[in-house]
Parts: structure tokens; C-alpha cells; sequence
């Protein structure tokens, strides 16, 4: 098999480019389901986050119809998005570039955040959404799992986790508070009930936020994230009048295109507020406030490309634990390379020894038939002997099948030991 990713990250994509191919939990499992029709013998996860959207596919070495262009082109054309107008953002890795960037994602070591949790529990989600649909076959199940136990190496091995940090986290830490110099009377307005809203409600809460609403069109989830901090939730259609009481407003949505459009922002909240001070800070991929809405007067919008900045700094902090975290990937990757390498080889492996065992025991029949006289000690040191030599038959072209798997996969080695020992027979 093949390995492709295809996709775009916040490291060479902005988030205008982000927002247009971005997939909501329906879409996921739309797309996978479309294109699984149109490429029935490619396996594929698609990962879709507020920093990246990620297509992962194992092909078959033989196939010429899910290569990376066709893969790029499926990605692409879901969102209507032409090639030319993404003008060269779109990452493509193959092979070990597929499991070294997956293994880093899966680590947060490509996070904006480095060493942020949300991502573990995202790349899971995709894998799982992609298994529940039977578009993630062996392949693909082998690597995720395999960067799972990566990423949990690194959490566990490593400091690079020991302090809970996250975009939200940096966004309240280092751009909130450039705002209001503490929390604890503003009124806290969240639109979306996810997890990305969750928690930014737990790190303004741990900064002393405690007047708490949220706005979310499914009214049983936005109760259940407003009484799990003794807040307030409001239906969808209070959210003009919920905008003009704010201080503070997160947009955390799934929507797929802005819930608060410049000139929205201006007809209902903006002459009521009266140039009071709006912190508004927008978590959404696509966003969920328009940019042009930071240019009303009293109104901070920030973005998640606005974060970058307080994302290098703690980069920069986490530094020293970066090289263990390295190393321990680097193993990991290496370790996932030889078992896939050696499954590869196994049938050729289990080949060889079913070849000379035919022939063993028919010679030890014939034999122990010539030589009826034969105790059990006797015929026990004989068949110890059989054994023996076929073992030292097999150890050179065994072992350099061992050999070359080191080094990627053996194919033309194997094709070799299938002809010379007529294995397809």
C-alpha cells in the first residue's frame, strides 16, 4: 500500500483558506461516504480542525486512480474550491512523511499551540468516524492507532503537557487580558456549545469569569455547557440583544459561513452599545464574526491567526522538552516502519517455511519406513536434526529479508525469494 496526506495546516495555510475547505461533523462523514464510491479501494480518514484539514488515504501500489492529484482534486472539489485559487497551500506528503507528520500531529508537536490536548481527542474522532463509515480498512487502522500510542508516549515521557495549554488558554492569557484587567464582573456571552467553547469557558472561569451565557441553536446543549458553569443559556434568537449586554462574546460554532456580518453588527449591537468595550474573540474554522466587525469603535476581535504570535512564545517555552518528544517519535515511527515492513514480508517468510516442511516430513516418512527399527530417542534426534537444517537453510535469505526491511519495504527481494522458490505456486 501507499500512504498520501493531503491537506492544508495553520503552519502554510491562512485561515481564509482553512475556512473555505473546512468540514463539519456532517460533511465528514458525507465526503468519506462520496468519495469511498468514487475510490473503492482506497482507504481514508479526513481530519478537519480549526488549524487543519487533513485527507489520509493507503492506496494499493498498483492503482492509478487515487493518486495525489486525484486525492487533492476530491478535497478540493467538495467545497467547490478550484486549484488555482488555493495558489499552492495544500500540503501533500507520502509514505514516511504520512506517518512522521501524523505521529506529530497526534503529539501536538504541530499544534499552534504546542502540547495541547484537544487535538488528541480530535485525531480519535476522525479516525473513528472514518471506521464507523468502512472507509478505514487495515492500513489506515495500523497508523492511527500506532500515532495514538505515539502521542501518549510523549504526554507521558515528556513535560511538554504537564501545564494545561490550549488556544484558549493563550487567547484569554495573552490577548483578554490586554482588555479588562480581570473577569470576574464582565459578562460572558459564548455562541456554540462544543468543546472548543467548553474550554475557553474553563480557563475564563480559572480567571474569575463567573457571569456566564451562552447562545447555541440546539437548545439541550447549550443548557447542559451554561449549568455546567451556573450560567445562563438563551435561544439562537436572542443573540442580538445578547451582543449589546456582553463584554466579552466567543464564537465557537459550527456554522459554515459568519453568524455576525459587519453590517448585522452594525443594524442591531452597535448603536446600542455605545462604543463600550467588546472583547470578541473568534474560535471558529470557518469564522464565526466577520473581520470587518473589529473595525466598529470599542469592538477587539481576535482570531486564530492573530494567536500565532503568543503561540511562538510558548513554543519557545516548551523548548527544552521538544527534543525528547523528538527522539520519542522518532522511535515510534521507526518501530511502526519495521512491523509494517514485516507484515509485508510475512507471507514470503511463512511461504519459505511451509515450502521445506512438505518436503521434511515426506523425507523423515521415507526414512523412518526404511528404518522400522528405530526407537522414539532415535527418530526424536533425527526429526531434531530435520528441523535444525531447515532452520540453517532459512537463516541467510531470512535474514536479509530482515535486513532490507530496514530500509523500506523489500519488494524486489520478495518477488526474488517468490520466483526462486516458486512461492506463487
Amino acid at each position: 500500500m501507499n500512504l498520501h496526506m493531503i491537506g492544508c495546516t495553520h503552519r502554510a495555510a491562512g485561515v481564509e483558506i482553512r475556512e473555505r475547505l473546512a468540514f463539519s461533523g456532517a460533511q465528514v462523514g458525507d465526503a468519506l461516504d462520496r468519495w469511498q464510491q468514487s475510490l473503492p479501494d482506497t482507504e481514508l480518514v479526513l481530519v478537519s480542525t480549526c488549524n487543519r484539514v487533513e485527507l489520509y488515504a493507503a492506496t494499493p501500489h498498483e492503482s492509478t486512480e487515487a493518486g495525489p492529484q486525484e486525492l487533492a482534486n476530491a478535497l478540493l472539489s467538495y467545497h467547490g474550491v478550484s486549484p488555482a485559487s488555493v495558489n499552492g497551500q495544500l500540503i501533500q506528503l507520502e509514505n514516511r512523511e504520512v506517518i512522521a507528520h501524523l505521529f506529530r500531529v497526534a503529539a501536538s508537536l504541530d499544534s499552534m499551540v504546542v502540547g495541547e490536548p484537544q487535538i488528541l481527542a480530535q485525531v480519535k474522532e476522525a479516525y473513528q468516524a472514518a471506521h464507523d463509515l468502512g472507509t478505514a480498512g487495515p492500513v489506515l487502522h495500523d497508523l492511527f492507532q500506532a500515532s495514538l500510542h505515539a502521542a501518549r508516549r510523549v504526554h507521558n515521557e515528556t513535560g511538554l503537557h504537564r501545564h494545561r495549554v490550549s488556544i484558549p488558554s493563550v487567547a484569554i492569557a495573552d490577548f483578554a487580558t490586554r482588555v479588562f484587567e480581570d473577569f470576574d464582573d464582565k459578562r460572558v456571552l459564548v455562541l456554540g456549545a462544543g468543546e472548543m467553547a467548553e474550554e475557553t469557558l474553563r480557563y475564563l472561569h480559572d480567571a474569575g469569569a463567573r457571569r456566564i451565557h451562552v447562545v447555541n441553536r440546539n437548545e439541550e446543549r447549550g443548557r447542559q455547557l451554561a449549568e455546567a458553569w451556573s450560567g445562563d443559556y438563551h435561544p439562537w434568537d436572542d443573540l442580538w440583544e445578547q451582543l449589546v449586554a456582553a463584554d466579552m462574546a466567543i464564537g465557537a460554532t459550527a456554522a459554515n459561513e459568519p453568524v455576525v456580518t459587519a453590517a448585522t453588527f452594525a443594524q442591531h449591537v452597535a448603536p446600542r452599545r455605545h462604543q463600550r468595550p467588546l472583547f470578541m474573540l473568534d474560535l471558529a474554522v470557518p469564522r464565526d464574526f466577520d473581520p470587518a466587525v473589529g473595525d466598529a469603535l470599542g469592538v477587539y476581535l481576535y482570531s486564530l491567526d492573530d494567536l500565532e504570535s503568543a503561540c511562538r512564545l510558548n513554543r519557545r517555552a516548551r523548548a527544552k522538552e521538544l527534543p525528547a518528544a523528538e527522539r520519542i517519535l522518532d522511535d515510534e515511527v521507526a518501530r511502526y516502519l519495521a512491523a509494517a515492513h514485516h507484515r509485508v514480508a510475512a507471507p514470503v517468510i511463512t511461504g519459505l517455511r511451509r515450502g521445506m516442511e512438505g518436503p521434511k516430513q515426506a523425507e523423515l516418512a521415507r526414512l523412518f519406513n526404511k528404518l522400522p527399527q528405530l526407537d522414539d530417542a532415535a527418530r526424536g534426534e533425527i526429526e531434531q536434526f530435520a528441523d535444525r537444517l531447515v532452520n540453517k537453510l532459512l537463516h541467510p535469505p531470512l535474514e536479509s529479508l530482515r535486513d532490507a526491511a530496514r530500509e523500506g519495504p523489500p519488494h524486489g527481494l520478495l518477488d526474488a525469494l517468490r520466483r526462486l522458490f516458486r512461492l506463487e505456486d
